[in-house]
């Protein structure tokens, strides 16, 4: 019956095993496993194990080099060139607000310069100047949510500045403009940073005249909002308001 005397001799097993015992203690340990069943079948096993053990050939045993994923470096690029790209983007829409910011702190001159402008753009027909800023609020949005935008007339077409809030950060939102035509006009992207209140600056080449609505899809989730000309959207786009009837 195993005891708790067994535990001592046990841990001389492998050294039995291996021949490795001194005379006296491989004396004391035979006589104890002729009276003792356990620690002899457990010597036993052991024996079996130290006769294979001179079969192995330490020179094989090599450990295998781990190897990298597959299109680890492809994917590593992919990231490392969208990184890239929003910090481009970045920098390009803090260029406009700078460039913006300047002039529009120029109260004299540029409120001369606007007048010209609205005069010259007038006479000759351009989309600049004769179609008013619109202001967007979207509605019927998740709780915690909101999105409005500022959409503003150019020559090269129609300048967008995005407000959004309540999405997960690090959320892309890409944002585009529908025409009279039904078409859609990507007006490009950017990644919502949580605490972040600057607005995103971005731009499209349609003209702010023949829009008709301004898209932002954002987690998964495409938001839409009508656009429309004249004072219609002075009462009708507020933040908070209800929708018209």
């Amino acid at each position: 019956m195993k005891t708790d005397g067994c535990r001592e001799w046990r841990t001389s097993l492998g050294a039995y095993a291996l021949g490795q015992l001194p005379d006296g203690e491989r004396a004391a340990l035979e006589a104890h496993l002729q009276g003792c069943r356990e620690c002899r079948a457990e010597a036993e096993s052991l024996r079996g194990v130290a006769q294979l053990m001179p079969l192995a050939d330490p020179a094989r045993i090599v450990e295998p080099a781990p190897r990298p994923p597959a299109q680890l470096r492809e994917r590593i690029e992919a990231v490392i060139g969208e990184e890239q790209a929003e910090r481009a983007a970045d920098e390009r829409r803090r260029r406009r607000r700078r460039r913006f910011g300047f002039a529009f702190g120029i109260a004299g001159a540029a409120a001369a310069a606007a007048a010209v402008l609205a005069i010259v753009v007038f006479a000759g027909g351009s989309g600049e100047g004769s179609w008013p800023e619109q202001h967007v609020a979207f509605k019927d949005l998740p709780q915690g949510m909101s999105i409005d935008a500022a959409l503003q007339p150019h020559a090269f077409g129609t300048e967008i500045h995005m407000y959004v809030r309540g999405v997960r950060s690090g959320t892309l939102c890409r944002v585009f403009l529908r025409g009279a035509d039904g078409r859609t006009y990507s007006a490009g992207s950017f990644r919502y940073r949580w605490g972040d209140d600057s607005e995103a600056v971005l731009s499209s080449a349609l003209d702010l005249s023949r829009t008709r609505a301004i898209g932002v899809h954002a987690g998964g989730r495409t938001f839409v909002a009508p656009v429309s000309g004249g004072d219609a959207t002075a009462s009708v786009l507020q933040l908070n308001e209800e929708d018209p009837t």
